[in-house]
């Protein structure tokens, strides 16, 4: 029998929600394990003395469930299915994105009262925009994210691990569940996350949006994935095009990016101006959903190791529950603010401590805010902690395992 590793971090957020009169939306990029911690909540309902009469599952990814084409097929099934049945129901749904016009269904089953409802998703833009407006804002969204370097070494299942040697393996394989069904070598691994990263562009982006140029739209996306952490914007992109003899808009550029950012594939971070106090809206961050899509696509190389470590520490931010910015100081940067539940903490993130320039650079941006939230450096130097002037360095595996 195979051993269930409880994704404790995604449960704790679900369970007071359980039972409760508002549909849970769980979302989250292709291969995150949406469908694998949907059976654990299951398996949390039936603990509960739920009766499985009185639950349906439907994964859209079954065959037995193709049929199931629009919101009409999908709510003569769920009918049928409990007929006869006068007790409260729990009806979990698996990738609904795949039903046309799923919403109708949900918000009739939804106003009987009688049924508690668990949706996924692969698409962000699909879920929120479409239940916001049917459901009056009556749900929660729980973002699924590929596996935290915690989770990565329960996956692993090495007993004692050598912290930094399996560091090494998260960095350069990433957190997709499945690939410790296998050996963690670059020619299997990869090719499994190629095949997760062109089910993302083909099924997701290209044929959801009905892109046509799509050659033009893989060159987007490489140019976002190969500047990974790099601050840029669509003129940026308009302009690297150019060199190659391609004309397209800033409009298109930006239809292109968000069509990503459903998807989960990257998520943008915006600026925010720590002297004006406002969130701007041009020269963005962009980070992957999970990193080994860009080693997997770009090959792994230790000039990039900066922003892969950037965008470790941004999706760990973000599976703790953090809203994330990027800090624009004057002329200088902070890598991420990161705020929650009225508390804030500035972190920098670099590869090593190793020059006086870099560590005049890092210390200097911190040292100019003046207020007393937590900072931090987050580096890979092999140092233990050290507090300087209230700046707090941190190696990247202690702040990962805290």
């Amino acid at each position: 029998m195979t051993e269930v590793i409880l994704r404790e971090n995604y449960l704790n957020k679900i369970r007071g929600f359980i039972g409760k009169p508002v549909i849970k939306v769980i979302t989250g990029i292709q291969g995150a394990g949406k469908s694998y911690f949907l059976k654990q909540v299951i398996d949390s309902i039936k603990k509960n003395g739920v009766p499985e009469n009185d639950i349906l599952y439907i994964n859209k990814e079954l065959l037995k469930f193709d049929f199931i084409e629009d919101y009409k097929d999908l709510y003569s099934f769920i009918e049928e299915h409990f007929k006869g049945n006068n007790n409260f129901k729990y009806l979990i749904i698996d990738e609904i994105q795949e039903i046309t016009e799923w919403e109708k269904a949900i918000s009739s089953f939804f106003a009987e009262g009688e049924y508690d409802i668990y949706l996924t998703g692969s698409n962000s833009h699909l879920l929120s925009s479409e239940l916001s407006t049917l459901i009056s804002g009556r749900y929660v969204e729980i973002n699924i994210y590929t596996l935290s370097f915690k989770e990565f070494l329960k996956f692993r299942k090495t007993g004692k691990p050598n912290l930094s040697d399996e560091f090494k393996l998260y960095l350069r394989f990433g957190g997709f569940p499945v690939i410790h069904n296998f050996e963690l070598n670059e020619e299997v691994t990869y090719q499994y996350i190629n095949s997760i990263y062109n089910t993302i562009i083909l099924k997701d982006v290209i044929a959801r949006h009905n892109i046509r140029n799509v050659r033009l739209f893989q060159d987007i996306v490489r140019f976002a994935i190969d500047n990974l952490g790099q601050i840029f914007s669509s003129n940026s992109i308009n302009k690297y095009l150019k060199n190659q003899k391609k004309n397209v808009g800033p409009d298109t550029i930006q239809n292109y990016l968000g069509f990503l950012e459903s998807s989960f594939l990257l998520h943008k971070v915006r600026r925010y101006d720590l002297r004006g106090k406002k969130i701007l809206n041009v020269f963005e961050k962009y980070y992957l959903g999970d990193i080994s899509i860009k080693n997997a696509l770009l090959g792994y190389s230790d000039e990039s190791i900066t922003g892969l470590l950037e965008n470790i520490v941004f999706l760990k931010l973000k599976q703790d529950g953090y809203d994330v910015y990027i800090g624009k100081l004057n002329d200088l940067e902070v890598d991420f603010i990161a705020e929650k539940q009225g508390k804030r903490k500035y972190i920098q993130v670099t590869y090593l401590l190793e020059s006086e320039q870099t560590i005049t650079r890092e210390y200097g941006v911190l040292e100019k805010i003046k207020d007393n939230y937590p900072k931090y450096i987050i580096s890979m130097d092999n140092l233990p902690p050290s507090d300087k002037n209230g700046i707090i360095r941190l190696n990247i595996i202690d702040f990962l395992m805290d």
